[in-house]
């Protein structure tokens, strides 16, 4: 049988070329992603303050992303108590976010973006609603993150333009554990008897079914107190069991 060269030679480069593609690459990410998340905790602790006088929490969001360009939107909610603990009304978190997020290089990822937390109900005064600008970057493992909120945080009077620094890192140590640590500090402008500082040492493992974290937290503050006079960011262990579908 008669073979054209030419043809031969295409036929042996694509079969080249398609070798070269890494087996992953022929499975594309989807455009379009949406995923959800539930989850039950011990304790609500959010930069390190119990948010539920230190009593469970059930929790669960949704999340958009489209993959080519990193863009994103999402909503979380909680239950929640502290609301009720300053007078005011309500028992539910509700947060609103989107943003973009990507890669800088090998291992340097960014994600920026904005978040709004509303407090249904609440007739606090200031009102407890507060908006966050946000940005993030990834180095391996290892993180850092700044929010600066352009509204009064969480019901302070004069708060405009507090901010959050947040650091942190996510380690394999095998067997599928995750180390979880985190260190931050919130500055509260023009009400520094409210600034403080939080840390956090924890494991998480994903067991299939489910996500099991374990976690010591604990805050350095004395400001925010429960209506029965216990310490907000007193030193506990956390244990959530979440899912991701």
């Amino acid at each position: 049988m008669k073979c054209n060269t030419s043809h031969a030679a295409a036929a042996v480069w694509a079969v080249f070329a398609l070798s070269s593609v890494p087996a992953f690459a022929q499975e594309a990410t989807p455009e379009h992603q949406v995923s959800y998340n539930a989850a039950i905790t011990s304790d609500y602790r959010y930069r390190g303050l119990s948010q539920t006088r230190f009593d469970p929490a059930l929790q669960g969001g949704a999340d958009y992303t489209h993959s080519p360009s990193g863009l994103y939107v999402g909503t979380w909610l909680s239950t929640i108590k502290w609301t009720k603990d300053l007078g005011g009304d309500g028992n539910l978190e509700w947060d609103v976010y989107g943003g973009k997020r990507g890669n800088l290089g090998e291992s340097v990822t960014y994600d920026i973006g904005g978040l709004y937390y509303w407090y249904p109900s609440n007739d606090l005064n200031p009102r407890a609603n507060t908006f966050e600008l946000y940005g993030r970057l990834g180095f391996g493992p290892a993180y850092v993150k700044y929010s600066h909120s352009t509204t009064n945080l969480f019901g302070t009077a004069d708060s405009k333009g507090s901010g959050y620094l947040d650091v942190g890192a996510d380690i394999d140590v095998g067997s599928g554990f995750l180390l979880n640590l985190h260190a931050g500090h919130q500055k509260v402008a023009h009400n520094s008897q409210y600034s403080y500082s939080d840390y956090k040492v924890g494991v998480t493992k994903d067991f299939g079914v489910a996500t099991l974290s374990l976690a010591w937290i604990k805050a350095n503050t004395d400001a925010y107190l429960s209506p029965q006079g216990k310490n907000l960011g007193k030193s506990g262990a956390i244990v959530t069991l979440s899912k991701t579908f």
